[in-house]
């Protein structure tokens, strides 16, 4: 038996390969989130069961999983920000990744990785914001510009692949203007959360990339993020998700991103850590085959 859910310290021989992205500079409200994936980590190393529920498993069993923690990121630009991260992808090509953030900017790492096969993708993305901006110019004095945590969904949206977002609640006029997109589904949260099947019948594609954004989950679940919004997934919900999501799709890939944790509360970090292994148990046991 293995003494934690990372169970391997060869990354290049890993099933599953957790990459830690402690990225932080382009983000516009509460800082903080180059500090989650450590923080992740530690939950996964001392806190999670290794025994999975949803899937009724133990992934620590069935698969090779390692951690790369790509250091200290918050020097580089976000251009050189996303050729590490690619270069780890290339370098580790044989692994499934999950890629621990971070601010979602790094997000354009994964995607620029998978930028060949785009319109055979379909992003997933869970998250209370669009993400759609052409750049932060709209609120930022001294812009980032087109890699911006803002625009990462944009950036996706400009290399072709199709995007499916679930929790949306706060965006621009301009973001709007996708929502009638052919390669763009939102669903916006309202009072009543949206059936999942009506969810998955959207993605057009056998792949998919699942990118979550702690903030797309209520506050009251984690709310230890930069930008929290009320109002967001309920708990299960978002387990009941991911779990459907990998029943039907293919998973290339996937990121959770924006958890910034703060003193005396280890709330966000824990949940993350639990939907991270969700998500291991899920590839491990339901998923089909990449």
């Amino acid at each position: 038996m293995a003494d934690s859910i990372i169970n391997s310290d060869d990354p290049s021989k890993s099933d599953i390969l957790l990459i830690g992205a402690n990225f932080d500079r382009t983000s516009s409200f509460g800082k903080g989130s180059d500090k989650g994936p450590k923080a992740i980590i530690e939950c996964l190393h001392t806190q999670i069961e290794f025994y999975e529920r949803f899937s009724g498993t133990s992934p620590v069993e069935k698969k090779k999983i390692a951690y790369l923690d790509l250091g200290e990121m918050n020097e580089l630009t976000p251009e050189k920000m996303v050729e590490t991260l690619k270069e780890a992808l290339r370098q580790h090509a044989n692994s499934l990744p999950i890629i621990i953030g971070g601010e979602h900017s790094i997000t354009n790492g994964p995607l620029q990785y998978f930028k060949d096969d785009a319109s055979n993708v379909t992003i997933v993305q869970i998250d209370a914001h669009c993400d759609l901006r052409e750049d932060d110019s709209d609120y930022n004095d001294t812009p980032w510009g087109k890699l911006a945590h803002c625009s990462v969904m944009k950036r996706g949206f400009d290399l072709g692949f199709n995007i499916v977002q679930v929790g949306i609640r706060a965006y621009s006029a301009n973001e709007k203007e996708f929502f009638s997109h052919e390669r763009v589904k939102v669903f916006e949260w309202r009072e009543k959360e949206h059936e999942i099947s009506s969810i998955l019948s959207a993605i057009k594609t056998e792949k998919v990339y699942l990118t979550i954004d702690a903030d797309g989950i209520d506050p009251a679940y984690m709310p230890a993020t930069g930008t929290p919004v009320q109002g967001g997934l309920s708990w299960y919900y978002a387990l009941d998700l991911i779990n459907a999501l990998c029943k039907s799709k293919t998973i290339i890939g996937a990121d959770l991103v924006e958890v910034a944790p703060r003193p005396n509360d280890t709330l966000t970090e824990y949940g993350a850590a639990q939907i991270i292994y969700t998500i291991i148990g899920a590839l491990a046991s339901i998923c089909k085959k990449r």
